[in-house]
This record gives structure tokens, C-alpha cells and sequence, in this order.
């Protein structure tokens, strides 16, 4: 082989590695924001999880202590208590959200007059305050003359008992869904939005052809078309749910009787009411887990398997 060919060779090597190198630098910055909001903070919270480290450091230097905070959790009622609860909300929680979802944005891919406007309408509560929502929702839940309770005496023609939909245990979580599942349902309207319009027309089209009426269509080419969304929208619901914290907080501070706690307003009393940020920290790794392994199911059970 000539040297003329060799040079020839390295000279075509060599936007390659240069552009390696262009796509690294332009991703440093964010690989280094993820490891210092992310990462790093991921990991000391093993660190803190192994000693008896209070929020507030006392003269005494904490200690380690191994896996005790581990197993306080693990055998503490509450903890089962709350992991019970937060299960229960995202169970009923999907359906109501996804449903919801999926619906909106079926109705939103019509060709319709001002669908941009309302495009923008149906998401603004996604990007409304979760604090304002929780106190416009309060409002309505108000025990016994709030919206809600009217509504209802209407609607029964006056034989329903006003509900206390936030200091009743039966209704409590039910409540807590359906004002969640109102202000997130905008994210998951965009995404299947997005997946509704990557459908060929070809296949509606082709359906026609065969015969296939409305349902036929949504039922064999709209829902197998949107498998992937679906499998997307089920996951991120789900740790959103996992993540519950902020409707508790302001409406229910866990109550009635433990009904609503859930595992992250479990680790914020350990944490920032109690002051016990090794407990604090060991449940959010335990926490972290368990959303890796439901996610992880899954995307297992959903998968395509062609």
C-alpha cells in the first residue's frame, strides 16, 4: 500500500474522531449538571443513610450506624402504611389520568375551528402551581357547603348527605386522585398528541377500505399505533405517582388516620420534622428502588414482543 493511501486513509479517520470529540464537549456541560444536581447528591444520601446525621448538626459528630435506619424503616407501620397508600393512589390513578388524557387529546386531533386555542386551554393546568390548584380544589371540597357538596344535593334532588371529601377516610384518597389527575393530565395529553399525529392516514385509509367503522379503527389501528406512547405515558405516570407529596401536604398532612400518608411525605417528617436525616435518606434510597423495579415490570409486561 502506498504512503500516498495511508495519508489518504488517516485523513478520512479523522473528521471522524474529530467529530467524536465536538459531540463530547457539546454534551459536557450537561453530563456535568446532571452529576451535581443528580449524581453526587444520589450517592452522598448513601453515605448519610449508613450514620445518624440530624438535619441540624449537634455538638455530638454523627455515627455510623450500618444498616439501622434501613431496618427502622422496613419494620416501621407506618412506612408499610404509606407504601400501601401511594400504591393504592397511582392504581387508581392511571386509568383516570391516562384515560383522561387520551380522550382530550383524541377529541384535540380532530380538525376542529381554534384547536390551537384549545390545545393551549386544556394543558393550563399542567402548568398551573400544584399550591394553587390544592387551594382552588380545597374550595371546592369544602365540607359541607363547598361546590361539590351543592352540586351533589342537586343532583340527588337533596336525598345525598354532603361528603367530607377530605376528612372522611373513604373519600380522602378518591379525592386526592381526581384533583391530581386534573392538574398532571395536560403532559400525557401532549405526548399521546404527539403519537396521534405520527399515524399514517394510509392506515385509516386502508381500514376504510375493509369496512371498519369509528371503533373498529380506534380499537385495531389507533391503539396497536400507540403502543409505544403508551408504554411512555404508563411509566412516567407512574413515578409521578410514586412521587406524591404536595396535594397531601397542604390538604391532608397524611390524614385522616394515615389514609392519605404517603412515602415521600413519610420521608419528609423523618427528614424535616423530625430532624432524622439518616431515616430520611435511607427511605428515599429504599423509595428509589421500588420505583426502579415497578418501572422496570413494567416495561417488561408492555413490551412489544415482535
Amino acid at each position: 500500500m502506498s504512503t500516498e493511501t495511508l495519508t489518504a486513509g488517516r485523513h478520512r479517520r479523522a473528521p471522524l474522531w474529530g467529530g467524536r470529540f465536538q459531540e463530547l464537549g457539546m454534551l459536557l456541560p450537561s453530563l456535568a449538571l446532571i452529576a451535581a444536581f443528580l449524581l453526587l447528591p444520589f450517592l452522598s444520601s448513601f453515605r448519610i443513610a449508613l450514620t445518624n446525621e440530624r438535619l441540624i448538626p449537634r455538638p455530638v459528630p454523627a455515627r455510623f450506624v450500618g444498616l439501622d435506619n434501613f431496618q427502622k424503616v422496613l419494620t416501621d407501620h407506618d412506612f408499610w402504611q404509606a407504601l400501601w397508600n401511594v400504591a393504592r393512589f397511582t392504581v387508581m390513578v392511571l386509568p383516570v389520568q391516562c384515560g383522561f388524557a387520551l380522550a382530550i387529546a383524541l377529541l384535540l386531533n380532530q380538525k376542529l375551528p381554534f384547536r390551537n386555542f384549545f390545545r393551549g386551554l386544556f394543558f393550563l393546568p399542567a402548568i398551573t402551581s400544584m399550591v394553587v390548584v390544592c387551594v382552588i380544589w380545597a374550595t371546592l371540597f369544602q365540607y359541607p357547603t363547598g361546590p361539590f357538596n351543592q352540586i351533589l344535593g342537586v343532583v340527588s334532588f337533596g336525598m345525598a348527605q354532603p361528603i367530607d371529601w377530605l376528612g372522611d377516610p373513604a373519600w380522602s384518597m378518591p379525592a386526592i386522585v381526581l384533583l391530581s389527575a386534573w392538574q398532571a393530565y395536560g403532559f400525557q395529553m401532549i405526548v399521546y398528541l404527539a403519537g396521534l399525529q405520527g399515524i399514517s392516514d394510509s392506515l385509516y385509509e386502508a381500514a376504510s377500505l375493509d369496512g371498519a367503522n369509528r371503533w373498529q379503527k380506534f380499537w385495531h389501528v389507533t391503539m396497536p399505533s400507540l403502543r409505544q406512547t403508551h408504554v411512555f405515558v404508563l411509566i412516567i405516570t407512574t413515578i409521578q405517582a410514586f412521587k406524591l407529596f404536595t396535594q397531601v401536604n397542604i390538604l391532608t398532612q397524611g390524614g385522616p388516620r394515615g389514609t392519605t400518608e404517603t412515602l415521600v411525605h413519610y420521608m419528609f417528617s423523618a427528614g424535616f420534622v423530625n430532624q432524622r436525616l439518616g431515616l430520611a435518606s435511607a427511605v428515599a434510597i429504599i423509595l428509589f428502588f421500588i420505583v426502579l423495579a415497578v418501572s422496570l415490570v413494567q416495561r417488561l409486561v408492555v413490551r412489544d414482543r415482535k
